[in-house]
């Protein structure tokens, strides 16, 4: 079916587009604080000012893959067309461009003949950001599966599987509070388990316990859902009211508990092995209560960009940017779309968002690499204690922009581009 229509008929969430284009930024953001403190054999903080920034800006945009979850859940979940279909569509525009760019960072980062052989289990680690299709695949997975409940559920049912997940995000911190070690732990099974402090049925045979099932991303479906069903459109004051302590209290968590266990090091160069970087980072996982925080307080600020509901595929996440959702397939209240900055700009950019996340980092690492020839590193750069931060906003807005541009253009190359961009 073709989804294309005139401009002056094209209506859709206009909200969407923006927080989809923002949270694009945001993981270039995140990968362009990581050279900051990733390094060595695992974990590297050069100076206190390093670590001051590094943690700032990485828990600042931390909830970026939250916002694409959300996003794609809010008109595609539950299913608007029969699941073959569903899965069709994303086969077509998902796997093909996925495949493509898994293919092309084999060959250009590493040993190609390994890496290619080990696409078969894993993505490329050099290519870490990959993960996150995997991730997006394995919910869609569920989601046919979800949808018939999903489009019977009532509010209270639905608040009651919201606040169990909510707890679920307490339990990173309630295993390093139990186990008394952000590190390796051995939990009251007696076995060691590493990373994992046993609870409510878990131990080394088995990893899932009561919570496993309604924990981790579903929340954020889930949460997508409540938005589209249940939430009314807020007023600003009630909005503000909401989400700035919502943001700013899940931003205190993730970075103040960051800066916890870096300055738990005692000195610095603050370095050490894989297992210090990942405790380092646990405070800002997607199933932390600081990032869920922090992406419900963005989610209501964007909503109030362009209520309503409107249709065709702008509610879905980068990957889903291009599943084509055709305008017939979901409720629809038309939003104008006549902004000039919004049909030229925000909205190409937004249509191309899952490309520009798949190759972002291979423009990324380059300009991150070349800022630090020129500026230096640590307080011993061009810019002193602001090189750093000078350094990650530089790399990540050209990056952003390079590859908007780049991925805009190959997107409009007849048949060819949406192998390639989606």
């Amino acid at each position: 079916m073709d989804n294309t229509l005139p401009p002056k008929q094209e209506s859709r969430e206009i909200w969407l587009d923006w927080m989809r284009v923002s949270a694009c930024f945001m993981v270039m953001l995140v990968h362009s604080t990581e050279p900051f403190y990733l390094g060595g054999d695992g974990a590297l903080i050069l100076t206190k000012a390093d670590a001051f920034w590094a943690g700032f800006f990485d828990c600042l945009v931390r909830c970026c893959v939250p916002l694409f979850i959300v996003a794609s859940s809010y008109l595609q979940f539950p299913l608007h067309y029969p699941v073959g279909e569903f899965f069709r569509r994303r086969a077509v525009r998902i796997l093909i461009p996925f495949a493509f760019w898994s293919v092309f960072y084999a060959l250009i980062w590493g040993k190609p003949v390994e890496n290619l052989r080990d696409l078969l289990l894993n993505f490329n680690y050099a290519a870490g950001h990959l993960w996150f299709i995997y991730m997006l695949i394995g919910l869609y997975l569920v989601m046919p599966l979800l949808s018939p409940w999903a489009s019977k559920v009532g509010k209270k049912e639905l608040l009651v599987y919201l606040g169990i997940w909510l707890f679920t995000t307490l339990i990173p911190l309630l295993r390093e509070l139990l186990s008394g070690s952000p590190v390796l732990v051995y939990g009251p099974t007696g076995i060691p388990r590493q990373a994992l402090y046993p609870l409510w049925g878990e131990a080394s045979w088995n990893g899932y316990g009561t919570f496993y099932y309604v924990s981790g991303v579903i929340g954020y479906l889930l949460l997508g859902l409540y938005f589209r069903r249940f939430v009314p459109e807020l007023s600003w004051r009630r909005t503000l009211a909401i989400a700035i302590p919502c943001w700013l209290g899940g931003f205190a968590l993730a970075y103040g508990d960051f800066l916890r266990r870096v300055f738990s090091v005692g000195s610095f160069p603050a370095a050490g092995d894989l297992t210090m970087a990942v405790s380092w980072e646990t405070c800002w996982c997607n199933d932390t209560i600081g990032v869920a925080a922090m992406t419900l307080g963005l989610l209501l600020l964007f909503r109030k960009i362009g209520p309503g509901e409107a249709a065709g595929d702008s509610a879905e996440s980068p990957a889903s940017t291009t599943t084509g959702a055709s305008v017939n397939e979901a409720p629809a209240q038309a939003q104008p779309t006549d902004s000039r900055f919004y049909r030229r700009v925000l909205l190409p950019v937004s249509k191309a968002s899952y490309g520009m996340y798949l190759m972002h980092l291979a423009i990324l690492v380059q300009l991150s690499g070349l800022f630090r020839g020129w500026l230096g590193t640590g307080n011993d750069g061009v810019l002193g204690i602001w090189t750093t931060p000078v350094e990650i906003l530089a790399a990540a807005v050209l990056a952003f922009l390079a590859s908007a541009i780049v991925s805009v253009l190959l997107q409009r190359i007849p048949k060819l581009g949406r192998w390639i961009i989606g």
